[in-house]
């Protein structure tokens, strides 16, 4: 039996995660600006039930009862995002509002009391939805005022927050939210463009504002920068199909891990495979964009350390699309699937495959050069939101031995947080879904939080700092 390391090193940091839209409510409090979550909930028809994050877990009012959980437990860090349209209400610079601002220095202050290490994200998926009237992430201009966003976070923020992350998981900004249409904004109409447009910009826009903590801020507030990206693990479903299962893991973290970990450029097989299917399709350029040398230069190296957020893992196969159904999936030309011995979740994508961990982080180490690594989410739902959930104890378990493995294999990973803190908004499934290790009463106006049996768990397992 594969000896296990049961303690972790001094210092190793035990976090718990969640995101704006997500927990705060308010939505139209104290000169909050409209995001095109509060647009896509309030159109209808794109949620379960039609339920919203107008009120959500009202953390925007119950932040301190939220950080007294998190003192309960003993999280060394807490990962939240800010809700750009709080802040700037029209995207930009010029209609800056101190009050929302406001909310973030009081938070920052009330961990900081508590002795928990604030972890903020600056982007998770809640746009002002006066930058989306222009076109949102396709639009190259957004590459500028998401760096006036950043920089304003910065100055007022990065005296106490050391460890920023631009963006949380662009691959389910661009392929959800503009190819699938499954999130704000829901477009569905241009599945083989709109997702490498909005990527584009995207990596552009993380690596703007990596050099702009790196060149005003770095030496002075001393931390640091990177991205979270989401990664399944694509295991071959046969001993044929490594290269189908490469190629579907360089789509999903090489878009965005290549250029900026590795040289600036998207992944060849990625440039390959795109190329060929716009060609099939009689185009005489690749849906693709391409990085000027300058832009490249500018990308690459741009992050401190590298964000994971890691839940499952899917069989990869060969299968050749037609290029009349061209798309961002479909230029992969592969087929997923699951083993049916896996355990599901209450979330139909989300299995309990744990081993698949160890290989995504030994995947990360062998091709971007052994990066400092944190795990920004882990987790898993339920429908019920039950106190006693020995299955997530179960899950979180078998995930950190396994991270456990990856780091005696030599992987640098400081820190593991979970998702999530509480029950709260599951995008479009509404409050359907529940993955926090606390519960919140959603029919109550004044949300009570109650610890699950997972909370007594991770108490134990971070004052052992192991098992």
């Amino acid at each position: 039996m594969e000896q296990q390391i049961q303690k972790f090193p001094e210092g190793f940091l035990w976090g718990t995660a969640t995101a704006s839209y997500q927990i705060e409510g308010a939505w139209n409090v104290d000169g909050k600006g409209v995001n095109v979550w509060d647009t896509f909930t309030h159109e209808g028809g794109h949620v379960v039930n039609n339920e919203t994050g107008d009120v959500a877990c009202d953390s925007y009012h119950k932040y301190k009862q939220d950080v007294a959980l998190m003192k309960q437990i003993g999280f060394s860090h807490y990962r939240f995002s800010l809700s750009w349209a709080r802040i700037f209400p029209d995207g930009n610079a010029a209609s800056y509002n101190d009050l929302g601002m406001q909310y973030y220095r009081d938070l920052v202050d009330e961990l900081l009391t508590n002795d928990i290490i604030p972890m903020v994200t600056l982007y998770h998926w809640d746009l002002p939805q006066a930058l989306q009237d222009v076109g949102g992430w396709l639009n190259e201009s957004i590459v500028d005022h998401f760096n006036d966003y950043a920089r304003k976070c910065y100055q007022e923020l990065g005296s106490k927050v050391k460890y920023w992350i631009t963006h949380n998981e662009p691959y389910e900004t661009c392929w959800s939210a503009y190819g699938l249409g499954e999130d704000a904004p829901g477009f569905t109409a241009h599945p083989s463009t709109y997702p490498y447009q909005c990527a584009h910009n995207i990596i552009k826009s993380h690596a703007k504002a990596w050099h702009t903590y790196d060149s005003e801020f770095r030496a002075t507030q001393k931390g640091k920068v990177g991205i979270t990206l989401n990664v399944e693990w694509k295991e071959p479903k046969d001993s044929t199909q490594t290269a189908a299962a490469d190629r579907s893991i360089q789509f999903m973290l090489g878009w965005f891990a290549h250029p900026i970990y590795t040289n600036g450029d998207y992944p060849d097989v990625m440039i390959q495979q795109v190329g060929k299917k716009s060609r099939e399709q009689g185009l005489e350029e690749s849906r693709l964009p391409k990085f000027s040398q300058e832009e490249m230069d500018f990308i690459k190296g741009s992050s401190d350390f590298f964000g994971v957020n890691h839940y499952t893992t899917r069989l990869v196969e060969e299968k050749i699309h037609s290029p009349a159904d061209a798309s961002f999936l479909n230029d992969q030309d592969t087929l997923e699937s699951v083993d049916p011995s896996w355990p599901r979740a209450a979330s139909k994508w989300l299995y309990e495959v744990p081993w698949g961990l160890r290989k995504v982080l030994n995947f990360i180490k062998a091709e971007y050069n052994n990066p400092e690594i944190i795990i920004t989410e882990n987790g898993v739902s339920d429908s019920t939101g039950d106190l006693d959930d020995d299955f997530r104890i179960r899950y979180h378990s078998s995930y950190i031995q396994s991270m456990q493995k990856a780091m005696r294999d030599g992987c640098k990973v400081f820190g593991y947080t979970i998702w999530s803190l509480l029950d709260n908004f599951e995008w479009a499934l509404g409050y359907s879904e529940k993955f926090g290790i606390h519960q919140v009463d959603f029919s109550n106006s004044s949300r009570p939080r109650r610890p699950k049996k997972s909370a007594s768990w991770f108490k134990e397992l971070i004052a052992n700092n192991g098992f």
